[in-house]
């Protein structure tokens, strides 16, 4: 026997089940429903007493359930907003979040050449390098990853904007641009501790746990990061990555060490120590 059509308004009154489990119960529920029936939240609104088919109601129920147990809204519906972007994601790749805007908006902030070569390192879906290129079409930007899976996501994003002089190449950190230098260099690596209890909380729990922990301070791409900047810039090209709320102190200490200048720190929205960055003062 099927199942009685249910309407849109009942499928969003779901979105109480949710409440405990995160914070946008509502947004969560009505974002799933624009997924499975390809509407916009507008529609949503406007078609209250719309009937749903079966076939949509298995395939929102589905979501939901997954939604229930903790899967994040964006690994379910296949894309994330950021910057000014809607970014496909999956399951090997980070949800972009809104803190990493602050790396996009610092590297925009920066007096840097017309066509600057700028270099994104474990760009992960591309959402930083794709962000910049949206802005400067002019820049020649490049973006490593060690996951070619991540890497095919990217590509795919890049396809659905087709933006000019953006490049994505498979390996560690340096490693597939040996050689090359770049004006401006910027990083969101992972740089969470390896026993750091959050990790088996909220949405962390079902990204890739190699693009969020990074040994057992979580700074030991960093180190790698920073401690190779200064091979692969101009002189006076800039760095800049994203770090923990905690970790500021530690990370200027390195920009310190690798003998760079103009070691600034900013913080998020939220007032914690996000994004630093600074200046290479030699080749």
């Amino acid at each position: 026997m099927r199942n009685p059509p249910i309407r849109i308004a009942d499928a969003i009154s779901r979105s109480a089940q949710l409440n405990g489990i995160t914070d946008t119960a509502m947004l969560d529920t009505q974002l799933i429903l624009c997924f499975v029936l390809q509407k916009t939240q507008a529609w949503l609104r406007t078609w209250p007493d719309a009937k749903m088919s079966e076939g949509h109601l298995s395939h929102f129920e589905e979501l939901f359930q997954r939604r229930l147990a903790g899967e994040p809204v964006a690994y379910l519906t296949q894309s994330c907003g950021f910057w000014t972007l809607d970014l496909q994601v999956s399951a090997a790749t980070l949800i972009p979040r809104p803190e990493t805007e602050l790396l996009v908006e610092k590297a925009l902030q920066l007096d840097l050449p017309e066509t600057a070569q700028v270099l994104d390192l474990g760009t992960g879906s591309g959402p930083v390098i794709l962000a910049l290129a949206s802005e400067r079409p002019m820049w020649q930007c490049t973006a490593t990853d060690n996951s070619q899976s991540a890497l095919a996501i990217a590509e795919r994003n890049l396809g659905r904007y087709g933006f000019d002089y953006v490049s994505f190449v498979c390996g560690d950190w340096y490693e597939p641009i040996r050689g090359q230098r770049f004006h401006c260099i910027v990083s969101n690596p992972p740089y969470i501790a390896q026993s750091d209890p959050h990790l088996g909380e909220g949405d962390v729990r079902f990204e890739p746990t190699t693009a969020l922990t990074s040994g057992a301070d979580g700074l030991d791409d960093l180190r790698q990061i920073i401690g190779g900047a200064s091979r692969a810039l101009h002189k006076h090209g800039w760095l800049i990555t994203e770090h923990g709320y905690d970790q500021g102190s530690a990370v200027r200490a390195l920009y310190a060490k690798s003998g760079f200048d103009q070691v600034t720190t900013h913080r998020d929205l939220n007032g914690q120590e996000r994004i630093t960055l600074g200046t290479a003062l030699c080749q």
